[in-house]
């Protein structure tokens, strides 16, 4: 007799139900989300194994919500007790587990969600993952902070430029340098003169200014200069009113590009010495173009590659896989591909392959095949093709334990 444990997790909660194989309902009630609350399901679960003498194995199965399914997890599997049973600890996709529940005409709650999931469990239509191991955990938490932090400078940006065309509308066509460097920020910021100065100011004097808050690494500063100058002039003029709140944004959305920059580099040094104590870093940096912010971002996602039985199960993980549709004498020759799967993991690999066909010819060889096949959305479905060889790539580096040894083009 089995015993299968459903818990729907909830930030402050644990709704739990106990179910046997003939569908007893053994115990059922909720918890607070955190250590006492996670030692009373399991007391429950000890109990039901003394007093069973055909007690055979105990499934606990939680679907994986945000980070909130981490701490319990982890709380079951490293309990001695559990241990000593033969118990599996399963992470279930939530689109199963809904999928499923729909096949009932039932109330949506806490308490028949826990129901559901046990009773899904007792189906036996479940995959029991290899742990993750705390190096990979705390990895991934680094690589995905890493994620948002782009996202917020690329959101900055995105905010800056469409206030700066506000202020300068042809400062970009006449630049010849990018405005995110930090001279020209400090510039445009106000910190030192105002744009109005600026265009007063005389060519000689800026080109010095210039120099000096570049440290010579402008290659023209006497150019850039003028393409400063001649934007403000030919710019849309601003009231007053409006040029200070104008500048007033620009100046913050500068002060916050700098502050996710810094926190960027802090990032990418504690990342850099997480990655070199990570089994597989090696094998997957000797790629050409992968580098080592995608190799993180990778070995984060996939964890230990021993929790997949082969490249297919990655890409399925991964999201980069094409159902089959099949009927009578009848094959679907052209099927979407899956949604679900890690998005982490299918970011990293469709940029990690628009990188990499850059400088491996075998990539290049296919990418271009796949762009040629279509008409229309040719780059994006050459990138997702060209990340779905990738996996094949990337499983073999791990599982073998070897460097990247690029094939000849034929």
């Amino acid at each position: 007799m089995n015993l299968n444990v459903g818990i729907d997790v909830a930030k402050a909660k644990l709704d739990y139900c106990g179910m046997d194989s003939a569908k007893h309902i053994i115990f059922q009630d909720e918890v607070v989300n955190a250590p006492a609350g996670t030692e009373k399901i399991i007391k429950l679960i000890l109990d039901w194994a003394d007093s069973r003498d055909d007690a055979e194995k105990v499934v606990i199965g939680m679907e994986a919500t945000s980070v909130y399914n981490i701490h319990p997890t982890l709380y079951f599997e490293q309990s001695s007790a559990l241990q000593a049973l033969d118990t599996e600890i399963v992470t279930l996709n939530p689109k199963m587990t809904h999928r499923y529940s729909q096949l009932f005409d039932d109330d949506k709650t806490d308490t028949l969600d826990a129901f559901h999931i046990a009773d899904f469990l007792r189906m036996g239509r479940y995959q029991v993952p290899v742990t993750r191991d705390e190096k990979h955990i705390a990895l991934q938490r680094l690589t995905r902070e890493r994620y948002f932090v782009v996202s917020q400078i690329t959101d900055c940006k995105n905010h800056f430029l469409n206030n700066l065309y506000f202020r300068l509308n042809t400062l970009e066509a006449e630049l010849p340098t990018s405005v995110f460097g930090n001279t020209m920020m400090t510039v445009l910021s106000g910190e030192k003169y105002t744009l109005d100065e600026i265009a007063q100011m005389p060519l000689e004097t800026l080109t010095q200014d210039l120099n000096q808050l570049s440290h010579g690494r402008f290659g023209e500063p006497e150019e850039v200069a003028k393409a400063l100058k001649k934007a403000i002039r030919s710019s849309y003029r601003l009231n007053k009113t409006v040029a200070d709140s104008v500048d007033q944004i620009l100046a913050m959305y500068i002060r916050e590009i700098r502050m996710f920059q810094k926190q960027l580099k802090e990032l990418d040094k504690s990342i850099a010495a997480l990655c070199a104590v990570i089994d597989g870093a090696k094998s997957l940096n000797s790629m050409p173009g992968l580098g080592p912010v995608y190799s993180a971002g990778l070995l984060a996602e996939i964890g230990q590659i021993e929790r997949f039985p082969d490249e297919a199960s990655l890409a399925s993980y991964a999201g980069l896989s094409w159902r089959r549709s099949q009927s009578g004498g009848s094959e679907r020759q052209l099927t979407p591909r899956t949604h679900n799967g890690d998005q982490y993991l299918r970011y990293y690999l469709v940029e990690a392959a628009n990188s990499i066909r850059v400088h491996d010819p075998v990539f290049a060889k296919y990418y271009d095949k796949k762009y040629g096949e279509v008409p229309k959305y040719q780059h994006r479905r050459a990138c997702i093709m060209t990340a779905r060889k990738l996996v094949r790539v990337i499983y073999k580096l791990l599982s073998d334990h070897e460097l990247y040894v690029p094939a000849k083009v034929v």
